[in-house]
C-alpha cells in the first residue's frame, strides 16, 4: 500500500485520543470495555464491525483496551506505532500485552445461542445476507437472527467488534459447542495474485498456510463454490497483521492466492471440533499490484457498489449449496 493510503488506513483505526495528544506511553492490553473512553473515530452506519479499541487516561499514560485476542492486541499496537511512526511522534512509546488465553476464552464465552445443528453464517455483509424482514436480537457484542434455506436451519451472527484472528477461531469452537454443525465465514481477503481486481471477484478453499505449516478442514461448499462463475480458489495464509506484509513476505508468499487473519484460525477450530467449515469472501484488495481500490478507500461509492453485487452472489452461492444438499 502506498504511504499516503497506507496513512488514511491508519487514521480511521487510530483512537482519537492518540491522534489528538501526545503521550508518555501508551500501552495496549487486552480488554473488552465499553465504558472507557470510545474512539470517535468508530464507524457509523454500521450494524456490525463498528466498535473499536477504547482508551483509559492514566495522566500522561493511556492504555488502549483492544478485543482480547493476542493477535488483535498485536495488530492493534503495530497499527498505533506505525501511525505514530508515519505522523513524525515517538513509537517506541507504544508497548503491549498479550492477553492471558483464559480471557480471550471466557469473552468468547459469552456468546449464548441454542444451536441443533445449525449452519450459521458468521461475518460482514450480514445486512445484505441476512432477511431483510427479520429481527436482530442482541447479546454481550454481537447479534443474530434465524431463518430457514430450503429446509435448513440457518443463523446469521454478526459480533459489534472485531473477531481479529485468533479469536475468529475461538468463535468456531464456541459454536461447536453449541451445537453448530457448520459454519460459514464471509468476509474480505486479500489477493496474492497481481491479475486480480479488487471487488470484481470471490474467494473460497479449503487449506490455509498458518504458522508456516499447512492446514486443510473439511470444506462446506466442497467444489460448488468454486464451480460458480467469478469464484477465484487456492492456498490461503493466514498473517496476523496487515503491518507484516511487507515486499519481503510478500517474495516469500507469491505462489499462494488469498491473505487475512481469520480463515485459518476458523478452518483449524473446525477440523479439530469435527463440524464443517466454508468461506467465501470478497477480494478487498491486491498485494501484489496497485489498484485504485484499497483498503484506505473501501467507503468509496463504486467500492461500495461492486461489494453489493458480489454479497448478492454469496447469498445465491449459499442457497444454492444448501438446495443441492441440505443437510
Amino acid at each position: 500500500m502506498a504511504p499516503d493510503r497506507l496513512l488514511r488506513y491508519l487514521q480511521i483505526k487510530v483512537h482519537h485520543l492518540i491522534q489528538d495528544h501526545d503521550w508518555d506511553s501508551i500501552h495496549v492490553v487486552g480488554g473488552y470495555d465499553r465504558e472507557a473512553v470510545i474512539s470517535t473515530h468508530e464507524k457509523t452506519g454500521k450494524l456490525f464491525n463498528f466498535e473499536r479499541p477504547t482508551a483509559e487516561v492514566h495522566g500522561r499514560d493511556l492504555i488502549v483496551k483492544a478485543f482480547p485476542g493476542a493477535d488483535y492486541v498485536h495488530h492493534y499496537a503495530l497499527i498505533i506505532a506505525t501511525y505514530l511512526s508515519m505522523t513524525g511522534k515517538p513509537a517506541d512509546t507504544v508497548t503491549y500485552e498479550l492477553p492471558d488465553p483464559m480471557l480471550s476464552r471466557e469473552a468468547v464465552a459469552k456468546l449464548g445461542l441454542e444451536l441443533d445443528g445449525d449452519l450459521v453464517i458468521v461475518g460482514w455483509g450480514l445486512a445484505h445476507l441476512a432477511p431483510a424482514d427479520g429481527a436482530w436480537t442482541y447479546g454481550h457484542g454481537y447479534a443474530w437472527q434465524r431463518a430457514q434455506i430450503h429446509g435448513r436451519r440457518v443463523v446469521y451472527l454478526g459480533f459489534l467488534h472485531s473477531i481479529w484472528g485468533d479469536v475468529a477461531g475461538r468463535v468456531v469452537t464456541r459454536l461447536a459447542e453449541l451445537g453448530a454443525r457448520d459454519v460459514v465465514y464471509v468476509g474480505k481477503v486479500g489477493a496474492l495474485n497481481p491479475d486480480i481486481e479488487p471487488n470484481t471477484r470471490l474467494a473460497t478453499g479449503n487449506t490455509s498456510l498458518v504458522g508456516g505449516s499447512l492446514v486443510a478442514w473439511p470444506d462446506f461448499f466442497g467444489d460448488f463454490a468454486t464451480a460458480q462463475p467469478g469464484v477465484h480458489t487456492g492456498i490461503h495464509v493466514t498473517s496476523p497483521s496487515i503491518l507484516l506484509e511487507n515486499r519481503d513476505w510478500l517474495t516469500e508468499h507469491a505462489e499462494h492466492a488469498f491473505v487475512d487473519p481469520e480463515i485459518g484460525p476458523m478452518g483449524v477450530a473446525a477440523r479439530d471440533a469435527g463440524i464443517d467449515f466454508g468461506y467465501l469472501h470478497v477480494i478487498s484488495n491486491n498485494l501484489a499490484r496497485h489498484y485504485p481500490a484499497d483498503l484506505s478507500n473501501e467507503r468509496h461509492s463504486d467500492v461500495v457498489r461492486r461489494r453489493t453485487v458480489l454479497i448478492r452472489q454469496i447469498q445465491d452461492i449459499v442457497a444454492n449449496r444448501l438446495a443441492a444438499r441440505p443437510i
